[in-house]
């Protein structure tokens, strides 16, 4: 069951691809063929149903050329919360320079041991 806020959502989402779909002079049946789904699950859609899948929505937006919206609609860059909510859990200092230096330097060397080693890999 969706709740009162997602259905009014969904209702107005399945406005707006018909209102796309009609702008575009396409009928039902045309864009079901197109998006590889059925008439009724266009109209299921249209409707603002919640139980049409995420792919068809999708679908249809390739077909409309609007596919990149779908992308868009949670961009990290753009979520203020999210954002806000991460920056509290930065660490208070940085690390020095030297700091991360000798740490890159073990990562990529990490089965030489401590000290000076010869030629023949003898820690003195």
């Amino acid at each position: 069951m969706s709740s009162a806020k997602t259905r009014s959502v969904l209702v107005r989402l399945g406005k707006d691809l018909r209102a796309a779909r009609l702008r575009r002079g396409m009928a039902i049946s045309d864009l079901a063929v197109r998006a590889g789904t059925s008439t009724s699950t266009i109209i299921r859609m249209e409707k603002g149903e919640a139980g049409v899948g995420i792919g068809t929505l999708a679908d249809i937006l390739v077909v409309f050329g609007l596919n990149e919206r779908l992308a868009d609609l949670i961009d990290v860059r753009h979520d203020d919360l999210g954002l806000a909510l991460s920056n509290e859990r930065l660490p208070q200092r940085g690390r020095s320079f030297s700091a991360r230096l000798r740490r890159h330097r073990s990562d990529q060397n990490p089965a030489s041991p401590e000290g000076d080693t010869n030629a023949d890999g003898l820690a003195f």
